[in-house]
């Protein structure tokens, strides 16, 4: 019989670090998609087949802009936090380093050249 406590016990399994935020914020992120996605895919679905003149003039107004900057942003950091997820689970030592950089960099650098691209039409 060993007198170990249960903390002692404990250590090292389970989720010690940042889980909890980890959750929260994909699902913050998820409840905001969920409402920004019908007015993305209205607003999108509806320049589909239009004319290069009339797609500018559209997203140069600020609701169209507001709603496909946002949905880029928010649907970008979702992407990354969930490939986090895959990643820290099948990867190990610096295969897992190397797949969360380059994850980060393709996510925030995709937001951002979108986020450019859309600043170029509006402007």
């Amino acid at each position: 019989m060993a007198y170990v406590t249960d903390r002692k016990r404990v250590t090292g399994l389970g989720s010690a670090k940042s889980g909890t935020a980890h959750h929260w914020t994909m699902t913050v992120t998820s409840v905001a998609l969920l409402l920004l996605t019908p007015f993305f895919l209205l607003i999108i679905g509806g320049l589909l087949g239009q004319p290069h003149a009339d797609v500018v003039a559209s997203l140069s107004r600020p609701m169209p802009a507001l709603v496909v900057s946002a949905y880029l942003v928010v649907g970008m950091h979702h992407m990354r936090l969930g490939m986090q997820v895959l990643i820290e689970d099948y990867f190990r030592g610096l295969s897992r380093k190397i797949g969360l950089i380059v994850t980060t960099i393709l996510c925030y650098g995709l937001a951002a050249g979108g986020l450019v691209a859309l600043a170029q039409i509006a402007l």
